[in-house]
């Protein structure tokens, strides 16, 4: 066994194997190949979606820069899922059991070839902490690649990103915009490849995991369509040759630390709520102890400085141009929020990493001083009460406000709430209550972008509230609740609600209760049995009946 192939020895060099052998000669590899290491290139590419087509070319990039400098690279492909495309449609109940699919197919792909690191080439929302939680599972040398944020759309000399389309239905079905503008805005919004445009899921992610350690600075901020972007594979593959060299892996880099430096950034850039429920999902893959007590506390203490939507103004394309993410984490390292002697894919420390950084660019009008903040903590919260027992995360910039109280309008699922908004049935005051959306009454935990868009759009933002056992796009804006746990399908107390129940979101107290009596609850209790699984066979069913809770994460390779 050579130092530098640990694994992929068995199958290129033990003579005991000559099948496998024969197979990699009639896949191409020349004799002098056998003796390098081996690299699997995961790319999550596919044609059907902006955020995944062209990672299939990053990927061949990476494998020729591999080939090029000493090893084999060998690329293989796993699934994606477009949250955009399946938004409000049955196909948002596949989008989150598809990260654990792409951790699963990683790491068995991986272990099955016996190659000796892996590189990850990611763009949507589920890729990033899909690819990361195979490389922890695997622990063998690993980086990933950012395909990058897309360009924004322009209409009317206005910037237009994915939730504009949403935003503009709302104003549709408001009678604020007619069919030919709405038509006008979908057509322009999404103009080529890349992710998302704003602090959405997919950007938030990949600012995180380059946070952690386990991307090459800028890869999270590099755009899509980019000098810089065309440049990353042969770093990746000079960098990739070096975490073989040293036997450096994504457990010697990921550190509790890390995780709160990822999470810092999130605060300050007012990232994704669906921030908490990866990074939660990432470190039980770690076996790190990072809880939503760790997240309470970090956004407790960091100020959300960033102007970016989806709350925001600026798109992640406009953070690149003032210094990208590498900028953001100097400002932050230099001011104590966070620690800059983490370890990273390069073999350096942060500290090292952003050494000869640029800081931010002068008289940008994105990042906010720390002393003049949009707000002196962070926008996501971590509510408990007797709607939450166990937690729910909200996401209040507090531009909608820190407190709201008003009636309950109970809905038994999404669809019913879209149709109720459409119609114009929600009023101003309602706390909008949509339940059995949770990681098994879902199935899948499916995304509420499309009725908090309509509820913005019809310019309902700050007067209406919306809570859920679902989860939210990080494109979601407004005074919203998610991840409520226990959830309605496993008799959580919003299962039990009813049209008119006083609820109170207090992002100040940090608490989700309904003015219920104990009686009250009990008598409601005794008269509620959980409705049949929506699903009885096939990946969803299996996703039901694995899924841990919303508070760890929603994984399903862990015993309860």
């Amino acid at each position: 066994m050579k130092p530098l192939k640990k694994y992929s020895w068995c199958v290129s060099q033990d003579d005991t194997h000559p099948s496998a052998q024969a197979m990699l000669y009639g896949a191409g590899l020349k004799e002098e190949d056998f003796a390098k290491p081996f690299v699997g290139v995961a790319s999550t590419g596919f044609e059907g979606n902006p955020c995944n087509m062209h990672l299939n070319g990053l990927a061949a990039d990476i494998r020729d820069n591999l080939n090029q400098s000493g090893s084999v690279g060998l690329v293989f492909h796993t699934i994606g899922v477009s949250d955009g495309i399946s938004m409000g449609t049955p196909g948002m109940r596949s989008s989150l059991p598809s990260r654990e699919v792409i951790a699963d197919s990683i790491e068995l792909m991986v272990n099955a070839h016996s190659y000796d690191g892996v590189v990850t080439v990611v763009g949507c929302d589920k890729n990033m902490p899909g690819a990361l939680m195979a490389m922890i599972r695997l622990n063998r040398p690993a980086i990933m690649m950012y395909g990058g944020t897309i360009a924004p759309g322009m209409h009317n000399g206005k910037q237009l990103n994915i939730v504009s389309t949403f935003e503009a239905w709302g104003e549709k079905i408001a009678g604020k915009m007619d069919e030919n503008e709405y038509k006008e805005i979908i057509r322009k919004a999404c103009p080529g490849p890349g992710a998302c445009g704003g602090m959405y899921t997919a950007n938030t992610i990949a600012s995180a995991i380059e946070a952690m350690g386990m991307m090459l600075p800028y890869s999270s901020s590099n755009p899509a369509v980019s000098a810089q972007k065309k440049l990353e594979p042969k770093q990746v593959a000079e960098v990739m040759n070096g975490l073989l060299a040293k036997d450096l892996k994504p457990l010697d880099i990921i550190t509790k630390k890390s995780f709160e430096n990822a999470f810092t950034l999130v605060i300050a850039l007012g990232g994704s709520t669906n921030a908490v429920l990866h990074l939660l999902a990432i470190a039980k893959t770690a076996d790190i102890d990072f809880t939503m007590k760790d997240m309470e506390e970090i956004s407790n203490r960091t100020p959300y400085l960033a102007d970016l939507k989806p709350s925001g103004k600026f798109l992640m394309e406009d953070l690149h141009n003032i210094g990208g993410i590498p900028a953001v984490m100097k400002y932050l390292m230099d001011n104590g929020l966070i620690d800059g002697s983490c370890l990273t894919v390069t073999g350096k420390t942060i500290a090292e990493n952003l050494a000869d950084v640029p800081t931010l660019a002068d008289g940008q009008h994105i990042l906010n001083d720390l002393d003049n903040p949009i707000k002196t903590s962070g926008h996501i919260r971590i509510l408990y009460g007797n709607l939450s027992e166990k937690g729910a995360v909200a996401k209040i910039t507090g531009k909608e406000g820190e407190k709201f109280t008003g009636p309950a309008r109970v809905f038994d699922g999404e669809y019913a709430t879209n149709d109720a908004i459409g119609k114009g049935e929600v009023k101003k005051g309602d706390v909008v209550v949509i339940r059995y959306e949770g990681p098994k009454g879902g199935p899948g935990m499916p995304e509420m972008l499309k009725p908090t868009a309509a509820i913005m759009g019809a310019g309902l933002g700050t007067d209406v509230a919306l809570i859920t056992d679902g989860r939210f796009s990080g494109g979601t804006h407004g005074f919203v609740v998610g991840h409520i746990t226990p959830e309605a399908q496993e008799g959580g107390l919003i299962a039990l609600l009813k049209d008119g129940d006083i609820i109170t979101i207090d992002a100040v107290t940090n608490t989700l209760n309904v003015d219920l009596t104990a009686e009250e609850i009990e008598k409601r209790r005794k008269n509620w049995t959980a409705p049949s699984l929506k699903v009885s066979r096939g990946a969803l069913y299996k996703y039901a009946m694995t899924v841990s809770d919303a508070s760890h994460g929603c994984i399903t390779d862990s015993i309860k």
